[in-house]
Formats: structure tokens, C-alpha cells, sequence
């Protein structure tokens, strides 16, 4: 029954709540020393990823995959490259499409089950690089792309991948994307909801009749977004079929590797279906760990330039199963 009790002290005195241990660092916290070398690789549907990459000369490789709306600069992904870079790993911080600065290729975008990226990456990195072991990490959306990954892929993984960890990830689609409905959630969901219609409306331009700009223009709730632009765009029905068909704790039951889930129970961004409590009872090899405070994508330590839960994927990563 690996369901972990949690070993984060809580947050320092002045993130009174999930709210500010979910915004403070977005806002106020910079991670200083990242230096990438970004390389370029081409998709099998004619479009490109930027990848960026921190290398120290070793024969292991960290993948981090960013969060909606993220990117390889975030907080968040360069605090786990400074920090395994300072182990002795190198590390590869991937950009999903349109999110390394340029608008990418095709008529679509991103999104949590985009997992053909992810496959792009790994499959990239096995058959140029000379890696001997490979640990996947996500936050977010990239940890529920990195979970359907392993879960799509277990019967095939590359045999150089040997772990994975993610964090503040929503196991369940449906469950977090509803949380964007809460008055609560509102900076949340105007901040996500702003940034992707702007790049509709590129995408718009890029693809003239592609977009209708009049309906965009009136969307105000996330939900009818991916309703008329998400789904649509990438191949699916409406918005409930595009969270019930990529959503991760679909294949979760697949995963053969070790893999830790840490998703704080105070996160504003997830729901009772996103801790995946019956299953780490049940499978041996799926350690779930649940913090009371955290946020999403907080988990602060007072004093420390690294966060409890950056130090909590290394240690499960690289020292031992627990």
C-alpha cells in the first residue's frame, strides 16, 4: 500500500492558504544560473519542438515536462534543472508547441493528452543521445502528460527509463478543469483563459477560417473554450470528450515503472478523482504522497532556494523508492 505520509513541514508563515501558496512563488520567486542550449527537432506531422537543454557530461538525463501555459523558463522547471544540474545530471526541459517563444507549425496546440510530443522527445533522445538511465518529471499538465505517456507506452518504454515523478498533477481531467468554475478559481482561470486565446487568435491568422473569432471573443468560461476550441481543434467532440479521453487515470492502472504522484490536499486546482487513492493500494509500484498544504505547485520551505517538493522528486528519483 504505497500511499506515503507526507514529510513536508508546511509552507512559511505568511502563505496563509492554498490560494497564496499557489501564487506567491508564480509571482515573486526567480531561479538564478540556468543557462540552456535549445535544440530543435522536427515532428513526424511536419511541425517542431524546442527543446532546452543544461548538461554536465552524464550518462543520466532528467525530462521535464512544463504546465498549461508554461514553458522551460518557468520558476518551477528551472528550480529542478539547478537543482539536478548540481547533482550531476543533465537535464532536458522540453516546450510544448507555440510555447517557446514562437507560434509552431500546424492548425493545433497543446494539451494535456498531446503525449505524441512527449513520445517525439523521448524517441529523439534515445536514438542521438547515449543515456544509460532516464527519469521523467511533470508539473501540472506536463505531469498528466507524462503519466499517459508511461501508461500508453508500457508495454514498449525504452528500457532507459527507469523512474518518474510528478506534482500538483490532476489525475483526472474532469475533476481539475471543473475547479476553473469556482469563484475562488478566477484568477486562475483568467489567467490560463487570456493567454490561450491569444494564440487562437494567432493561430487564427496562421489559418485564415480556422477560428471564428466572433465566438472567441465571446467566450468567458473555460469550459465552453475547450468545448468550441480545444476539442475541436485536436480531433475531439466537445469539451467532456476531450477531458474523459486523455485524461491520465485512464492508463494509470498500465504503469510498470516506479512512479511518485505528490498532489497537496489543499491544491486549488484538483478534486477528490485527481488523489488516485484505490489504485496506489493496489499496485505496487505507484507511490502516492499527499501533502495537507502545498498549493499547486507551491510546497515553499522558509529559506531555501529549493522547494520541498523539488527535493522530494529528487530524493524519490534518484536515492530510493519511498
Amino acid at each position: 500500500m504505497p500511499i506515503i505520509s507526507s514529510s513536508y513541514p508546511g509552507p512559511p508563515v505568511l502563505y496563509l492558504n492554498g490560494h497564496f501558496e499557489t501564487i506567491l512563488p508564480s509571482v515573486f520567486r526567480n531561479i538564478d544560473g540556468v543557462v540552456y542550449y535549445r535544440e530543435r527537432i522536427d515532428t513526424p506531422d511536419g511541425d517542431f519542438l524546442d527543446l532546452d537543454w543544461s548538461r554536465k557530461g552524464s550518462r543520466q538525463l532528467l525530462i521535464i515536462s512544463h504546465g498549461l501555459e508554461g514553458n522551460s523558463s518557468r520558476h518551477y522547471v528551472q528550480a529542478l534543472v539547478k537543482l539536478f544540474n548540481q547533482k550531476g545530471l543533465d537535464v532536458l526541459a522540453w516546450n510544448n508547441r507555440s510555447c517557446s517563444g514562437e507560434m509552431n507549425l500546424q492548425p493545433i496546440l497543446y494539451h494535456h493528452g498531446s503525449t505524441y510530443d512527449l513520445k517525439s522527445v523521448v524517441d529523439h533522445v534515445i536514438k542521438k543521445y547515449d543515456y544509460i538511465e532516464i527519469y521523467l518529471t511533470g508539473i501540472s499538465m506536463g505531469g498528466a502528460q507524462t503519466l499517459k505517456y508511461l501508461g500508453e507506452e508500457a508495454t514498449s518504454l525504452p528500457v532507459q527509463i527507469k523512474k518518474a515523478a510528478v506534482y500538483s498533477t490532476p489525475c483526472n481531467l474532469s475533476d481539475s478543469a471543473a475547479t476553473l468554475h469556482f469563484p475562488s478559481n478566477f484568477f486562475y482561470k483568467e489567467k490560463f483563459l487570456s493567454k490561450l486565446k491569444v494564440k487562437m487568435a494567432e493561430k487564427a491568422k496562421q489559418f485564415p477560417g480556422l477560428i471564428d473569432l466572433e465566438l472567441l471573443e465571446k467566450v468567458k468560461e473555460f469550459k465552453a473554450f475547450d468545448d468550441y476550441f480545444t476539442a475541436r481543434m485536436h480531433g475531439f467532440k466537445d469539451g467532456k470528450d476531450f477531458y474523459e479521453s486523455v485524461s491520465p487515470d485512464n492508463c494509470l492502472h498500465r504503469i510498470e515503472i516506479p512512479i511518485l504522484i505528490v498532489n497537496a490536499l489543499n491544491d486549488p486546482l484538483l478534486q477528490k478523482r485527481c488523489y488516485p487513492v484505490n489504485l496506489a493500494q493496489q499496485k505496487p509500484n505507484l507511490y502516492l504522497e499527499m501533502p495537507k498544504r502545498g498549493g499547486h505547485t507551491g510546497f515553499a520551505l522558509k529559506n531555501q532556494e529549493f522547494s520541498w517538493v523539488e527535493q522530494r522528486m529528487y530524493a524519490f528519483l534518484m536515492e530510493d523508492e519511498k
